[in-house]
């Protein structure tokens, strides 16, 4: 019998372990979350004053792929390997790295990020490229133990994110003929997959199970198109593949997407923003698309579909899912805070002040980015002052996790 595929609460007949050690390594989330935000606080606002050039820091890349990195293998990756180690416990019964492991997980993922600073290539390369392979490891033998052979694909995702970093470094260093961008985009890709199966999943259940009498119905045929639209219009676009095949396909998945938000029915969540933040991020997953297929067609840059999907969906969702899963799991009502919603309404102006303004005020991106950056990490820093007593003290149940 499989295990379920959605609850990232602990399975009802696993067994218990008893409550021990220090409160921020009993479960994944707890060290990861923080990282993340502590991280999204900090770097947007050190790369705004290194691309102004009002700070001169010594990289082991250029700022702008720093940036670009850290967003990625720093920021949001964090943020997954702290939800799957979480939710890996839930969907297999099994127990998912604590302590003293879950400590020198944590640890390395830090030392990754500081040795961006002042260290040679080689030991940043090192030190980052370590930690997805045994994430990636430890969550493909708890899926395969436990029989839940569904859920191997994200874990496969994270075999190929681990071969991308291998990559970028490589390609940074002059060793790969290929670009360190072309590289970060096939990494933004995988991560937007990832997004696209767990939002697929949790969006529509979490929305049907708080609004009384609502039906999403399930068109699992209408899904696997999306799915695969979207892979393959991600693969053509990193490959950089005949520009105009490219921008349709790309157009196609920003279709297939807006369907998938409008069954949905978004407008239900309007009065619970803990669920609306996860349909707002999931807006700009349509949007992102339409901006990357104009980019083919010469119609806008690049970088504005790339920031749709960075700051837009990416940021959106993980602020989104970073409280709901951190009050689930530390035993608080789920509900958000006014502090929270404030954080969810900075995360969707940054994205706003990041993507939408520039295009209707291009001489004002200086300021437009500089704006974007205060948003973001504000919304970030109150996610630390609400979360962090939290993240590092028991549940308020007493129960472990």
């Amino acid at each position: 019998m499989s295990r379920p595929v959605l609850p990232i609460a602990p399975v009802g007949g696993a067994p218990a372990q008893a409550v021990s050690g220090w409160p921020v390594l009993r479960l994944g989330f707890r060290p990861f979350y923080l990282g993340a935000a502590a991280l999204a606080l900090v770097s947007v606002p050190v790369w705004v004053a290194l691309y102004l050039g009002q700070l001169q820091v010594g990289l082991p890349v250029s700022p702008m792929l720093w940036h670009a990195h850290e967003m990625l293998y720093g920021f949001a990756v964090a943020v997954i390997i702290g939800f799957l180690m979480t939710a890996g416990k839930a969907w297999t019964g099994l127990p998912t790295p604590r302590g003293p492991a879950l400590g020198a997980l944590a640890s390395l993922w830090l030392a990754a990020r500081l040795a961006a600073f002042g260290s040679s290539h080689v030991l940043y390369a090192l030190l980052d490229l370590v930690l997805l392979p045994i994430v990636a490891i430890v969550f493909l033998r708890l899926l395969i133990r436990a029989g839940n052979h569904r859920n191997l694909p994200i874990g496969g995702i994270l075999v190929l994110l681990s071969f991308s970093n291998l990559a970028f470094h490589l390609s940074a260093a002059g060793g790969l003929s290929v670009s360190p961008l072309q590289v970060l985009h096939m990494a933004l890709a995988l991560i937007v997959l990832i997004e696209c199966v767990i939002a697929g999943r949790v969006v529509p259940v979490f929305t049907g199970n708080v609004i009384p009498g609502l039906n999403i119905k399930a068109r699992p045929w209408l899904e696997h198109v999306t799915m695969g639209i979207t892979a393959a219009a991600l693969l053509t676009w990193v490959a950089d593949i005949v520009p105009w095949i490219c921008g349709l396909l790309l157009m196609a998945a920003a279709v297939l997407h807006a369907a998938r938000l409008v069954r949905w029915q978004s407008w239900v969540t309007r009065r619970r923003p803990i669920l609306w933040i996860l349909h707002a991020a999931y807006l700009w997953m349509p949007l992102g698309f339409a901006l990357l297929g104009a980019a083919q067609f010469g119609g806008v840059s690049v970088s504005l579909g790339v920031h749709a999907l960075t700051v837009g969906v990416t940021g959106g969702l993980i602020i989104g899912m970073i409280t709901r899963t951190a009050r689930g799991h530390t035993g608080r009502e789920m509900k958000a805070s006014p502090l929270e919603v404030t954080a969810y309404a900075l995360v969707m102006a940054a994205a706003l002040l990041r993507v939408v303004l520039p295009i209707l005020w291009p001489q004002g991106l200086v300021l437009c980015l500089v704006a974007a950056a205060v948003a973001w990490s504000l919304a970030f820093a109150l996610y630390l002052f609400v979360y962090a007593p939290w993240l590092v003290t028991t549940r308020l149940d007493g129960k472990d996790g």
